[in-house]
């Protein structure tokens, strides 16, 4: 039985209090005034007084109003219906469709159990090499691309929605522009991919309180589609605006704030998220790509520090590329030793040579006088930026491998790389050289 009070305590910008019995946190309920009636979710319980926070805001509200308790946490429809199509924070369509109402599933439930869990052994490949041959994403990671704003974050993960092999797509977009909602849309649709996609929206002008919900209903909707057996990769952009959303919510409430203003309980809200990433016996898989923008690039910024104790790594997204230095994909060694034998060796000593360059590049910048082995680490350096690590660069795993070989073929000998023999013997562009067959 739906529970309905008439009397608002009080009124601080979006939230509103009641006083109230038999609430639970998380718990929604629909208020009442005289422009209409707004969704609000419990978020705070202090005795028998019951904090809301409203939706659509608190304008227009005034402390007769009606409050009316649901009984129940957020929901969202499963069903196979939900591809193709896009919502906003609350489950609404934006796309002009049906309301779907049908198999509805709470939002925000626990992660799963350990014990339940089995460990990663799957890549996902996205035809980055960047991602495929140097920082391997593996099926049921949860990883963040660490950026700033002005990165290609979003155009990136695009590419990774069009072209990653997995079953399903689950885009939740927080705080986005609208010019990048139109973006993603436009992107997914011309690519085809929009057909095994659900795209979750946020955008900046909407209410702050569906901006914490969207993560939360994409990645309850993603669990129902892994327990039947799909490959589900959540894209979440950018959770450095589901914080800022925390932070304005816990102002407004009031509470002691910690680091930068944030509230104090923001790494277990984080965790709380992604240790949704995990892969089922006998079943599908939760992987989490999310991007976080640190604020004028300072990775000692709250959530940029917090996330990077919660996730298997990282990926940093500076000047266009993914930075092969910063970034760190911890699960990888679970995956590329099964792709192809030269995988893990390659790119080792494609790092290394590339930690060369940068070395020949800073001596070059001071006028040091450059030797024959400085102008060839040069030349490797300027092509493998070009061909390796620009992100328009869009190839398979093992034409990514090949393509390795050929950077070092066209700029070292075979002694010169590092690399083991067995591995240039059958690798090497046409066979190694005579010559270094002779010296060896």
């Amino acid at each position: 039985m739906k529970k309905v009070y008439s009397k608002i305590e009080s009124i601080a910008g979006n939230v509103i209090t009641v006083t109230a019995e038999d609430v639970r946190y998380g718990h929604l309920a629909r208020v009442t005034s005289s422009i209409g009636s707004s969704l609000a979710e419990v978020i705070r319980l202090a005795g028998d007084k019951v904090s809301l926070q409203v939706f659509a805001g608190g304008r227009g509200i005034s402390t007769g109003d009606e409050v009316v308790f649901l009984g129940h946490a957020m929901q969202v429809s499963f069903t196979d219906n939900l591809l193709g199509r896009i919502f906003d924070g609350s489950g609404n369509p934006r796309d002009n469709g049906p309301r779907l109402e049908e198999s509805l599933v709470e939002i925000g439930g626990p992660s799963v159990n350990p014990a339940m869990r089995i460990i990663p052994r799957n890549m996902i490949r996205t035809g980055i090499p960047m991602i495929d041959v140097f920082n391997s994403l593996v099926e049921s990671q949860k990883l963040p691309i660490f950026s700033v704003s002005g990165e290609p974050y979003n155009e990136l993960l695009a590419r990774v929605a069009m072209q990653a092999e997995v079953d399903l797509i689950i885009l939740g977009g927080m705080g986005l522009k609208y010019d990048d909602y139109l973006y993603f849309r436009e992107m997914l649709e011309e690519g085809g991919a929009m057909s095994r996609t659900i795209f979750f929206v946020h955008t900046a002008s909407n209410p702050v309180v569906e901006c914490l919900l969207v993560p939360d209903i994409s990645l309850a909707v993603a669990e129902r589609f892994a327990l039947k057996g799909k490959k589900v990769l959540v894209l979440l952009t950018d959770m450095t605006n589901f914080s800022d959303s925390m932070k304005e919510i816990a102002i407004t409430m009031e509470q002691v704030p910690s680091n930068r203003g944030y509230p104090g309980d923001l790494y277990s809200q984080l965790a709380a998220r992604y240790e949704k990433a995990v892969d089922f016996e006998g079943a599908g898989s939760i992987t989490i790509l999310g991007v976080t923008t640190m604020p004028g690039d300072d990775v000692t910024h709250p959530v940029p520090d917090n996330t990077g104790y919660i996730t298997e790594g990282q990926y940093y997204l500076r000047n266009g590329r993914i930075e092969p230095f910063g970034s760190l994909s911890r699960l990888k060694q679970l995956v590329n030793k099964d792709s192809r034998e030269d995988h893990r060796a390659l790119m080792d000593g494609m790092i290394t040579l590339y930690a060369n360059y940068k070395e020949s590049l800073e001596k070059k910048s001071m006028g040091f006088r450059m030797s024959g082995w400085d102008e060839k680490l040069l030349k490797y350096g300027e092509i493998f930026e070009r061909d390796m690590m620009d992100l328009s660069v869009n190839i398979p795993l093992e034409q990514a491998l090949d393509r390795g070989w050929q950077i070092l073929a066209e700029c070292f000998d075979p002694a010169e790389t590092g690399l083991r023999t067995e591995l240039i013997n059958k690798f090497w562009p046409g066979g190694r050289n005579e010559p270094d067959e002779e010296s060896a």
